[in-house]
């Protein structure tokens, strides 16, 4: 999307200035025409978007997820004090912090008042409104229940928010401490251990195998640090380039689910987004299909989006989705598979995934908690071997050199 300035006129002849995003200018113009207005100037806006000066506002400007499920919560319940749609979001667009959620607002404002679906216009602006949220306004649309939608919508995004930070702590606490401990190597390698390598020297004598390995990795760092960045550089560069492609993404997402306490985490995390997004999608009247097709773009990990495109194909043939999530029980286990089958016939589906969501939620807690206190213990012999093998390298021919010198 880029940004557009224009300039129009309307019917009386007033001239009138805004922005507007679109995928080109014609767009723009076909759009105002349509308001009918009359395009006076059509260019792209240098302040904003990809043309902005070297700025980070322009991308600061840029909604989040908790701006999106505040929004959510005001425009329910000011639709629900009585306010027609058009009034809400001229308040909220006014209440927004950020500048992408308050030009987003303005153009489904306008949209709205020339007779366009709120939901249609949403979907102008993928990057603040994804699949799944235009989805559900545009089922609350379709059955005068928009406001109660909208609340399901925020309550969702808050559990969706509280998953994703639970397993990010999971993941930035090792993270953290392998860094300090590089940090720690880094240093005692560049700086300690290169004057004991000049005392050595200056002793003389045959070094141990282990202190001629430490001073060639002192030697490396201090002397040919800018290789290291460029192979950690380009590993990296490698590495993303790789996940890029479809191959790529699906042996390291497989790789990802089958690590040690690492891959259980996610699956339950998975397991516990497909669930919640999935029930949400029904319970507002999304039919089965597009709510699979909908569940599969939030999922997050491509082995687990196939295991869904067989699931949507299955149920298009007139399957039961359960059957399909039962040839699959490393990535669905079987209590999951079982509980959608009671839901299947019981039709309370909806329900049923509600209680799936539940528990998996509660299974990251545990992972997250097991993942925790298994790194401690090893972060700490990671930590302590390096610290031990720097150690023994340095002292070894300094003891060697005392026995000699008392002998």
């Amino acid at each position: 999307m880029t940004t557009y300035k224009y300039v129009v006129r309307d019917k009386a002849g007033k001239a009138l200035e805004a922005t507007m995003e679109a995928e080109s200018s014609g767009e723009v113009a076909r759009t105002l025409r349509e308001k009918g207005y009359y395009v006076t100037k059509i260019a792209k806006d240098k302040k904003t978007g990809m043309n902005a000066d070297l700025s980070m506002p322009a991308f600061m400007d840029q909604p989040s997820l908790r701006d999106i499920t505040l929004f959510s919560r005001q425009f329910a319940t000011v639709i629900n004090a009585g306010l027609p749609i058009v009034q809400s979001l001229a308040i909220l667009q006014n209440q927004a912090e950020k500048k992408g959620l308050q030009k987003a607002l303005n153009a489904v404002r306008e949209d709205v008042e020339t007779g366009q679906n709120l939901s249609s216009s949403l979907a102008k602006f993928p990057r603040v409104f994804n699949n799944l949220y235009v989805y559900l306004v545009k089922a609350g649309e379709a059955s005068g229940n928009l406001d109660n939608i909208l609340e399901r919508i925020a309550s969702y995004q808050e559990k969706q928010a509280a998953l994703r930070g639970k397993v990010k702590s999971a993941l930035t606490y090792p993270g953290v401490v392998m860094f300090i401990a590089l940090a720690v190597t880094y240093f005692l390698l560049t700086g300690i251990v290169p004057q004991f390598a000049g005392i050595l020297t200056d002793l003389g004598g045959d070094l141990p195998l282990i202190t001629r390995i430490l001073m060639a990795i002192s030697d490396f760092l201090v002397n040919q640090w800018w290789l290291l960045i460029v192979i950690i550089g380009g590993g990296a560069f490698g590495l993303i380039t790789f996940y890029k492609t479809n191959q790529g993404r699906h042996v390291i997402d497989r790789l990802l689910l089958t690590l040690p306490v690492i891959g259980p985490l996610q699956q339950k995390a998975s397991i516990a987004g497909f669930s919640s997004t999935f029930g949400l999608l029904l319970k507002s009247g999304v039919n089965v299909i597009e709510s699979i097709d909908i569940t599969k773009g939030t999922a997050g990990n491509v082995i687990v989006e196939d295991v869904l495109t067989e699931a949507k194909a299955g149920v298009q043939r007139g399957e039961q989705l359960s059957e399909t999530l039962k040839e699959y029980p490393k990535v669905f286990p079987p209590l999951v598979s079982s509980m959608i089958a009671i839901g299947e016939e019981t039709g309370a589906m909806d329900t049923m995934l509600e209680k799936i969501a539940s528990f998996y939620e509660r299974e990251v807690d545990e992972a997250v908690d097991a993942l925790t206190a298994a790194l401690e213990p090893l972060m700490i012999i990671f930590l302590g071997g390096i610290v031990g093998f720097i150690v023994a390298g340095m002292f070894l021919p300094m003891f060697a050199i005392i026995g000699s010198l008392s002998g």
